[in-house]
């Protein structure tokens, strides 16, 4: 072994540099693209030979936290980190836990405020990094999906999510919007997207995948899947494939229990395994797992983030996955059935696991994966297998080999440009679906200026005073038309609706949003008194396209599969009819009568031009 004293002499230099560049404001530069694999491995076994114990299992944790400083958070969210991490602020989790990663949250995290704010964020977790015994910057991640899993909203640039991306049936599209997108959050510091997902939804009952997925054609699936981990890596993102191996055909939600997948191996192979098949013959640098039981796959009906078979044997050995794979949030339900918290991290990592995202208990968790290399339940060797596959990422992102601190001049820079904005937009055109459109309602005519507006009014993603009926309100208004509108919500009651139908008095049509209609919905009523006025009413589904099955006697239907402003904007411009729609179900729709027959198939979508 390599003498201790001399490696971290090393190191210290190392470190030295690192902090001297930050200095002059530099950003993190990829490695040199023209080092052998085996020269690069060396260097970093090099560094991990200086490491203690507690530091290399310190790596393979990604560590949740509150607030918006890495040092100074808010007093509320530092009595939650202190309840929930043991410590005041990020900073101190990362001395005490040696951690080899953090991942931003919005909303209940208060992580995400501003771009500018995010940065200085970043610049914490990082100086809280490089001040460690042996200085390793931090991996920073997040969820940023686009569509209904966003983290930053604007003036970041917002995309489609990935059933829009099914509809527009564009690998190219999906392709440069990865591009962007991991360009504006390699600006930020963010170098782990938790995007895309490669799940395949056949199942419209899905509670947690639906519209996060391409679609329910593997095929395609696929090769979107391929087309945005391309655009991530491009913009020097560490894309993740996820989640493995396969939530599209399940009717429970992992986050309180845990899902059975009944896919036969067979089944397994046609519908599930191919996206994750091309995420990795596009080069996916990291794979998350799933929490759920394939009987197929593993009879012991371990959660697949704890089956050395799934993990192992299946995605490394079968798939040939040699990147980075990382547990689905370790706080969820549906991993921890079976056993306790201080188990499941050691069991994950035995499994084949390198990361640990989000365990409910850091110090339980870190603890136990100590405790068990001690006992020789688990081989020091092991650890340091998944640590050098971390540390793989993080010199390929540039966080070895340069400054891991952010430059506000190139937030602002790079961040929701003008250009990127127009790009956004245009895409979206491309997957705004028209399901139904009788006597050719839509557009609407120029004379049909007074309209409308009614239904759900979701809360937008990643952005706590924004809703979407004022928004597509405002769409409308901008494009010349006359609105009044009324939010009935998703549940509306006897007198919503009676408001809603009296306001329609006078309107020359009705746009009502709907969000995830059910067979006993009350927003099938609101719908329905609509229609009972005679006035022409146009349906904007904007989560799931299956809402139309559930409405009747509609003149026109659209679906935009999800409710943010990009999504908004060019529904609006398909009712003006400044756009064509041009996009066509990436699913199937069945009928709500009998759900074993098909009201509108996967590739349906009519144009102006039909």
């Amino acid at each position: 072994m390599q003498d201790r004293s001399l490696s971290r002499r090393t190191l210290l230099a190392s470190a030295t540099a690192v902090a001297g560049a930050g200095a002059l404001g530099m950003t993190a530069t990829p490695a040199l693209a023209t080092e052998r694999p085996a020269t690069r491995d060396a260097r970093l076994r090099r560094l991990i030979a200086g490491m203690s114990l507690e530091a290399k299992v310190g790596q393979l944790f990604v560590t949740y936290f509150y607030g918006h400083s890495a040092t100074a958070p808010a007093p509320n969210h530092e009595t939650n980190n202190l309840r929930e991490l043991g410590v005041r602020n990020v900073a101190e989790a990362i001395a005490k836990y040696h951690l080899g990663g953090v991942i931003y949250f919005s909303g209940w995290a208060g992580n995400i405020r501003d771009l500018h704010q995010i940065a200085d964020l970043t610049n914490g977790v990082q100086r809280a990094s490089l001040a460690l015994p042996t200085p390793i910057p931090s991996l920073i991640s997040i969820d940023q999906e686009h569509g209904a899993n966003t983290r930053i909203g604007k003036p970041a640039t917002q995309m489609p999510g990935a059933m829009a991306f099914g509809a527009g049936r564009s690998t190219s599209d999906a392709r440069t919007a990865g591009q962007i997108a991991g360009a504006e959050l390699a600006a930020l510091g963010i170098y782990q997207n938790f995007a895309p997902v490669a799940d395949v939804n056949v199942n419209p009952a899905n509670p947690v995948i639906n519209v996060r997925s391409f679609g329910a054609d593997p095929v395609a699936v696929g090769k979107l899947v391929a087309a945005q981990v391309q655009g991530y890596q491009r913009a020097g993102v560490i894309a993740c494939a996820k989640h493995f191996p396969g939530h599209g055909d399940t009717g429970a939600d992992s986050h309180t229990q845990l899902p059975v997948i009944t896919h036969t191996r067979e089944e397994w192979e046609r519908i599930d395994a191919p996206p994750f098949r091309a995420a990795i013959a596009a080069g996916v640098d990291s794979i998350m797992t799933a929490h759920l039981q394939v009987p197929a796959l593993d009879p012991s009906n371990d959660p697949a983030t704890l089956s050395p078979i799934i993990l192992t044997d299946v995605l490394r050995g079968e798939l040939g996955f040699d990147g980075v794979i990382v547990t689905d949030a370790l706080n969820m339900q549906g991993v921890r059935t079976k056993y306790g918290d201080d188990r499941v991290p050691v069991l994950a990592v035995k499994a084949g696991v390198d990361q640990l995202l989000f365990p409910p208990n850091l110090d339980v968790a870190f603890n136990a994966v100590v405790a068990a290399v001690r006992s020789g339940e688990l081989t020091e060797a092991r650890i340091e297998e998944s640590v050098l596959r971390i540390l793989r990422l993080k010199d390929k992102v540039g966080l070895l080999s340069g400054s891991p601190y952010i430059s506000h001049a190139e937030v602002d820079r790079t961040v929701g440009t003008r250009r990127n904005l127009a790009t956004a937009d245009r895409i979206t055109e491309r997957t705004t679906t028209l399901l139904v459109n009788r006597d050719d309602t839509l557009p609407l005519r120029r004379r049909q200026r007074k309209l409308l507006v009614v239904g759900a009014n979701p809360l937008f993603p990643a952005d706590a005073d924004r809703y979407a009926l004022p928004s597509l309100t405002t769409a409308l208004d901008d494009l010349g038309f006359t609105t009044t509108s009324i939010a009935t919500g998703r549940a509306p009651d006897t007198a919503a609706i009676d408001g809603a139908v009296a306001a329609a008095t006078g309107r020359d049509a009705i746009v009502v949003i709907t969000d995830n209609v059910g067979a006993t919905s009350t927003q099938r009523t609101l719908v329905s008194r609509l229609v009972a006025t005679g006035i022409p009413v146009i349906a904007v589904a904007v989560r799931n396209p299956y809402d139309i099955a559930q409405l009747s006697g509609v003149k026109a239907a659209l679906a935009t599969y999800c409710w943010t402003d990009v999504e908004l904007r060019a529904a609006a411009r398909v009712i003006a009819g400044r756009v064509d729609p041009r996009g066509k179900l990436p699913v199937p729709i069945q009928r709500a009568d009998d759900p074993t027959r098909v009201l509108y198939p996967a590739g349906h979508g009519l144009s102006y031009d039909d």
